[in-house]
């Protein structure tokens, strides 16, 4: 057997990869994508290491273990916090791209310095959620010049279209870069400590073909045995018989029991094996195994996964009792560190089901809420009935949780076995009978959305049988599902105001008090929004303020917003000191990383800034429609779309408007949303008049008034307006005569107030020609403020803001190179 020379376990990383590895601190993104054991998370390892020992670097390091984003989402906020970035500990996993870019912004704006800073995301493989890749390129495009994305994959997870489009901001590393050719596998071997002769390197890397991990065991195997193994062998069986099989039972067992687990520590190791001899264990495989890896944080372990896999293979030969054993004992170690996602997959596996309905109790259905529903039901569907009605808290979350998914006929099964459990049980304390009756009654009352009298039937009884605040439903979630308006929610038909303002009233005091205030205020807020439909502006201001307090008391954020949209409303017609600017408001939300909110914030100021004509402060998301690209629950869909039908209108797209609203119409008929369609209809009449479709127009400005009528709903033909004041003289009886006098007075009011608006905003000189927006922007760069800084200020993307400078040297004719431009423009400011 040839002397030893070397350590097997030493790091090589040839000179040719070294050279591509050089390029990433050059490029955003490098992707590293070969197949499992070319040494992907060693050469990036190793990069790092080097950049980190040349000058000041942060490193943030994710691993990728499954395709849950919930898991994956705490592992990119504990990688960030670990680094000193706490900035993602508040914010929720991003849904869709128009928050995925607001996180994006925040993400860029936090990482921004003097000195590098990696990400680096290993095993990308495994997330197959593909909006995560999406997200990356949105990140991509918008990172500081000193952070670097490292991603580390098995596939390709890019499109060739992206990798296209990111040009050079993409470094690519492949299986070409990380291969050993026969100069460089001689090196290795020699680095090793084996000495091969010229015909076994060229026998080797024959038979690995350059594989690192092969190499790797063949050295080890050629080591122990003085020859190399079997070309024939397969690598999980060269990797047992080389790593595992020689191995004294106990140890075996150990790395079996231990492979099951993502990470682990010394701790949860001596839990889950019964080691008194844990650490030494661990520290043994660490130093002999190459495989085993002591992560950074210096406390946490991993196995790669070609040693998972094998341990896994090995894990499954075990006794089927001591198989069972190990699982529930991983599901007791993850129940007990609140891992409960973890716990569930281990108790499921185990079908330690009143171990599992335990975990689902605890949790009270926020991570169980983000797995895949049918899964789920397909547990649930092996689970014992008899088991089920002795866990009747876990049944309600779960009755929950189908609701939240549209499972209604689950839904309804659960709420059967929770009946029978609450029935077929004597010993049951009164007061815990009370309060599962009552949560079952909440939860059943969604089911009666939109329909105030059916839902506050059971909201009192609710209020009446609980002694405790509901468990399945969290009083920091929003309540208006996406729309900034309660009246648009609870308006179901003409002539029915009053009574559905009494039933409000009745109602929501009894669901304040079992859901610890939950939509506080939401009362308030719909009278007040009654009033201003009215054009009674006076009680608007008193019952806002009221709404306000109830609603900042309870920190109900979503209620805060709707206030704001009534009273943004407000001020087109009259004078008020608002409770805060809009550009406040919006750094108050994303202070406080509630993302999901900004999307009801971006529908209110979209709706007041299209009435207002002035099209380019509409937020872009809708200026620009992009909004589909933004989740919204389906109750808000319907105000969303019609405020989007509201922009196209101010944009002049009237085919755009008639083409939409006919579909919205019919989901506002099925969903009772009865002022919703108020204003879409009002849209319609608007529409056809601008395109000189008389007889259309007059067909439907006709059904609005009638609609309108039966309660005085005034304000939503005022806000339209200059579009159908030619429509107004379609009045004929003294009740449409009436109506439409003071729809004419507040028209004619809001049409003053624009003018003395734009009279106070007009420009002199050359500056005419640009638009509200880009003149302001003009005067943000006179400011010397910078792109980003302009983007922010005006709830921008800086590409956005980049679009707008060039469109205003076009329109003013300067042109030269960047410095000249600006200096043109700054000289021709001041003098106007």
């Amino acid at each position: 057997m040839p002397k030893r020379k070397g350590n097997l376990n030493a790091i090589y990383i040839s000179e040719r990869l070294q050279e591509s590895l050089r390029q990433i601190e050059y490029a955003p993104l490098t992707t590293v994508v070969a197949p499992m054991g070319y040494g992907k998370t060693t050469a990036v390892n190793w990069f790092l290491s080097e950049r980190s020992q040349a000058e000041k670097t942060d490193i943030i390091r994710i691993s990728v273990y499954s395709d849950n984003v919930t898991i994956f989402w705490k592992s990119v906020q504990d990688a960030f916090a670990y680094a000193g970035y706490p900035f993602l500990k508040d914010y929720p996993y991003p849904t869709d791209p128009a928050t995925a870019g607001l996180l994006a912004d925040a993400a860029c704006r936090e990482t921004m310095g003097d000195h590098p800073c990696y990400i680096f995301i290993d095993d990308f493989h495994l997330m197959t959620d593909h909006k995560v890749a999406g997200f990356i390129c949105v990140l991509v495009n918008r990172l500081p010049a000193n952070v670097h994305m490292i991603i580390a994959s098995r596939d390709r997870f890019l499109p060739a279209a992206e990798i296209l489009r990111l040009g050079n901001k993409v470094c690519q590393v492949g299986t070409d870069n990380l291969r050993l050719n026969h100069t460089e596998l001689t090196v290795y071997a020699h680095k090793c400590g084996t000495e091969l002769s010229d015909g076994q390197i060229k026998s080797l890397l024959y038979a690995s073909e350059g594989w690192f991990s092969a190499i790797y065991l063949n050295l080890r195997t050629f080591s122990e045995r003085g020859i190399l193994p079997d070309s024939d062998s397969d690598i999980y069986s060269m990797f047992s018989a080389a790593m595992i099989d020689p191995l004294p039972p106990e140890q075996r067992e150990f790395l079996a029991v231990m492979g099951l687990a993502d990470e682990f520590t010394v701790e949860m190791a001596a839990f889950l094996s019964g080691s008194e001899t844990a650490g030494a264990l661990i520290k043994s495989m660490t130093e002999q195994n190459a495989f085993v890896t002591k992560l950074p944080d210096g406390v946490h372990y991993r196995f790669h996964h070609m040693m998972k896999e094998c341990a896994d293979r090995y894990f499954k030969t075990l006794p089927e009792e001591k198989q069972i054993a190990y699982r529930n004992r991983y599901g007791d170690w993850y129940k007990a560190h609140e891992m409960y996602i973890h716990a569930i997959g281990a108790y499921r596996i185990s079908e330690n089901y009143d171990a599992l309905l335990e975990v689902i109790e605890a949790d009270a259905g926020i991570l169980l809420a983000t797995l895949n529903p049918d899964e789920v039901i397909e547990t649930l569907n092996k689970c014992p009935r008899e088991i089920l009605t002795r866990h009747p808290l876990a049944v309600l979350v779960l009755m929950r949780c189908m609701f939240n998914w549209q499972k209604i006929p689950v839904m309804m099964e659960m709420k059967g076995i929770l009946m029978a459990s609450v029935e077929n049980n004597p010993t049951m304390d009164e007061t815990e009978r009370g309060n599962l009756l009552g949560e079952c009654d909440l939860i059943t009352s969604f089911l009666m959305y939109n329909d105030i009298s059916a839902m506050s039937a059971l909201h009192r009884n609710a209020s009446r049988m609980m002694s405790r605040p509901a468990i399945s439903l969290s009083n920091k979630g929003g309540w208006t599902f996406g729309s900034p308006s309660v009246l648009m929610m609870y308006y179901r038909q003409p002539g029915e105001l009053a009574k559905y303002l009494a039933e409000m009233d009745e109602c929501m005091p009894h669901y304040y008090k079992i859901t610890e205030g939950h939509g506080m205020g939401a009362e308030k807020i719909m009278r007040a929004e009654s009033c201003l439909m009215q054009g009674n502006f006076v009680d608007v201001q008193l019952l806002l303020e009221e709404s306000y307090n109830m609603a900042e008391s309870a920190k109900q954020e979503n209620m805060v917003l709707c206030a704001d949209f009534a009273a943004a409303r407000l001020s087109l017609f009259h004078d008020i000191d608002l409770r805060c600017s809009a550009e406040e408001r919006y750094r108050e939300l994303l202070s406080h990383h509630n993302i999901s909110q900004v999307n009801v914030w971006n529908a209110g100021y979209a709706y007041y800034h299209a009435v207002l004509d002035d099209a380019d402060r509409i937020p872009e998301v809708f200026r620009d429609h992009e909004l589909s690209t933004f989740t919204i629950l389906m109750p808000g869909k319907p105000m969303n779309e019609m405020i989007e039908s509201q922009v196209y209108l101010a944009q002049g797209a009237y085919p755009k408007v008639i083409a939409r609203n006919g579909a919205l119409l019919g989901m506002c008929q099925g969903m009772h949303y009865a002022l919703v369609a108020l204003h879409l209809t009002i849209q319609n009449a608007a529409a056809y008049e601008m395109l000189g479709k008389r007889a259309e127009a007059e067909a439907f400005f006709m059904k609005a008034l009638k609609d309108a009528m039966p309660d005085g709903l005034v304000l939503p033909f005022a806000e339209n307006y200059r579009y159908i004041r030619g429509l107004l003289d379609l009045a004929s009886s003294p009740e449409e005569k009436e109506i439409v006098r003071r729809i004419t007075e507040l028209g004619e009011l809001l049409e003053a107030r624009i003018s003395k608006r734009d009279g106070e905003a007009a420009r002199a000189g050359a500056f005419v020609v640009l638009t509200n927006r880009e003149y302001e922007i003009v005067t943000l760069m006179h400011q010397r403020m910078s792109g980003r800084e302009i983007a922010e200020k005006l709830f921008l993307s800086e590409g956005s803001v980049k679009q707008y400078v060039n469109q205003i040297y076009s329109k003013l004719g300067i042109d030269g190179d960047r410095r000249s431009k600006r200096e043109k423009l700054f000289s021709l400011f001041e003098k106007n």
